[in-house]
């Protein structure tokens, strides 16, 4: 591990580019984090495995058990302010006028860490420039929260929401409380609940789970909105934050166009920090693709010409056409030209993002498109959202209120049958509202309306017909398209397969609900045996833990806080006599790799 700056010489090739290279190393706290995930992911002794494969699944049980510490973080702690993903030196930004807590003073003092306050009050998302706040750094939150693992050293928005399944599964009804009322925080502090609380960060959201999270937490203390068993000033916080965050996502720019659903949509523009930092060579990648692929590339290639300014900051590449060289001779070359990824490609790659499927090809090539898409599983999680503030209204005691959030309900889901369900093929697509056609992409996210519940009967069966040119050995992949991309096929993510495995249960399908999940199970057990970890991803269709990812950050995160999650939900939703299939099996010789 190299300390220090570090720089490296223009590239000068068919394309070239002229990207800022990292800051130094923060070192004594990158060492922290480094050295806690490498004890978290090395590899196991034979002799281990061999008394792991005795145990059954008490290993990976208590591997989970001891993740949830592993992974917790607070502004108490060192490791708490590291950004693996951009160098810089810790800094923590606390809201503006907000007193500084004597927790914060003392990470200062023993940490090294630089409290700043940022620069204004924020009430909603786009209100600050976040290129103006330099260096980048953590935002400050009041509670201990989970972070996914690896790189991803800070809250989450929708990983939140399964790893507090799993939480909730294992008994830490108190650290799942303090993680929604982390949120709470968010929205009142930083303008919405955040794709993480980092300040690049502060242009956009994740996919609104959150009025999932705080109904989950709100049962599991054993509230049920009776009289005598409520907690009135949690119900009155969460209403008036979730009513807030809401808001957002049914109003303009969220809005997809006329269709009266939502869209993703980041504030941001350009490039973000992170990918910049974090994802070497990704935009010169998207480029060489549009260079090849001119009948997708939809004007988002420009040429970048003398006196023709650029309106947002982005890296030059260079195209230059020469002849193939055939002998010792220089070959002849046409003159160079200079192009720039544009606005709208920029804008698309934000809001992808935002939807926290990065990167996929399902909203066009690398999700350029994805701000053109009314998407399937937003307009889901809003229909469950209306839902879940109806029933917060019941427990406040506010029919008329719960009156409004039903009808809001009722109207979203005949817009989704409307515009995303599709009778023919018997599945849920996106909707492009720029060209007014569905999409005919086949995605997991048509797993979103089972689970949100808003789905007919006939519309759930033919879903579940739909499985058998989807399922794979590991479970279910993203899609049916290998891109090279981490959210497509042939990858399976513990969060999708908890939400689709949940939806087909609603629906009475505990069969399929229980084949998948064994599938799932089985392949995180075995790769658990033959790596001594758990990982962000799988490929579902080898059943293995190794990912060549093309497009987007390429490793494969051991932590994991949603797989984690996932493991332990799946597994208690499976019936007795599967579950001692899935502990015998852990005695059965390792498969050598595909």
């Amino acid at each position: 591990m190299m300390c220090g700056p570090r720089y490296s010489q223009p590239m000068n090739l068919l394309f070239s580019t002229k990207l800022r290279r990292p800051l130094p190393v923060v070192c004594s706290l990158l060492l922290i984090l480094f050295s806690a995930s490498f004890a978290f992911g090395q590899a196991v002794p034979a002799e281990q495995k061999v008394a792991a494969q005795a145990q059954g699944l008490k290993p990976i049980l208590e591997y989970i058990s001891s993740a949830w510490d592993t992974l917790t973080r607070s502004m108490t702690e060192c490791q708490s302010v590291v950004d693996p993903k951009i160098k810089v030196a810790p800094v923590l930004y606390l809201p503006a006028g907000f007193p500084e807590p004597a927790a914060v003073q003392k990470l200062a003092a023993d940490c090294g860490v630089h409290v700043e306050h940022l620069p204004k009050e924020i009430h909603h998302l786009g209100e600050i420039d976040t290129g103006r706040i330099q260096p980048h750094g953590l935002l400050y939150l009041e509670n201990k929260y989970v972070v996914p693992g690896g790189r991803f050293n800070e809250m989450y928005g929708w990983d939140s929401y399964f790893i507090i399944r799993g939480l909730l599964r294992a008994g830490r009804v108190e650290l799942a409380r303090g993680m929604v009322d982390n949120f709470f925080f968010e929205i009142e502090h930083y303008g919405a609940m955040l794709n993480a609380n980092r300040t690049y960060y502060l242009t956009r959201s994740q996919p609104p789970f959150l009025s999932s999270m705080f109904v989950d937490v709100y049962r599991a203390q054993g509230k049920d909105g009776k009289d005598g068993d409520r907690d009135a000033a949690w119900l009155a916080r969460a209403y008036a934050d979730l009513e807030k965050d809401y808001e957002m996502w049914t109003h303009e720019p969220h809005l997809a166009g006329q269709t009266g659903l939502s869209r993703y949509y980041d504030f941001g523009e350009g490039p973000p920090a992170e990918a910049i930092q974090d994802e070497t060579g990704f935009y010169r990648k998207v480029s060489t693709y549009f260079f090849f692929h001119p009948a997708e590339a939809d004007d988002y290639i420009p040429e970048n010409k003398a006196g023709v300014m650029q309106p947002v900051a982005g890296a030059p590449y260079t195209l230059q056409v020469c002849d193939a060289a055939r002998t010792m001779a220089r070959p002849e070359c046409d003159q160079v030209h200079e192009f720039k990824l544009s606005t709208d490609y920029y804008k698309g790659d934000r809001s992808m993002r935002e939807s926290g499927f990065d990167v996929s090809f399902r909203f066009g090539p690398f999700g350029a498109a994805t701000h053109h898409y009314a998407p399937v599983c937003l307009n889901s999680l809003l229909y469950k959202t209306e839902k879940d503030m109806e029933q917060i209204s019941l427990w406040l005691g506010h029919r008329a209120d719960a009156a409004k959030w039903n009808k809001r309900a009722q109207e979203r889901k005949k817009l989704i049958a409307r515009y995303l369900w599709n009778q023919q093929q018997g599945m849920f697509f996106d909707y492009n509202f720029e060209t007014r056609q569905q999409s005919s992409y086949r995605y997991a996210s048509m797993f979103y309306p089972l689970w949100a519940g808003l789905a007919t009967p006939d519309e759930a069966k033919a879903v579940a017909r739909n499985l058998k040119g989807f399922e794979q050995p590991g479970g279910l992949p993203m899609s049916t398209v290998d891109t090279g991309a981490q959210w497509d096929l042939p990858y399976g993510w513990g969060n999708i397969e908890m939400v689709a495995i949940d939806g087909l249960r609603n629906y009475g399908y505990n069969a399929d609900a229980d084949r998948i999940s064994y599938e799932f199970l089985s392949m995180v057990a075995e790769n658990f045996r033959r790596d001594g970890n758990i990982r962000e991803k799988y490929n579902v269709v080898t059943r293995s833990s190794e990912s060549h990812v093309e497009m987007g950050y390429q490793m494969n995160v051991v932590g994991f806080g949603w797989t984690n999650a996932a493991f332990l939900e799946l597994l208690h939703g499976l019936p007795k006599e599967i579950e001692e299939r899935l502990e015998k099996g852990q005695g059965q010789p390792l498969a050598a790799p595909k």
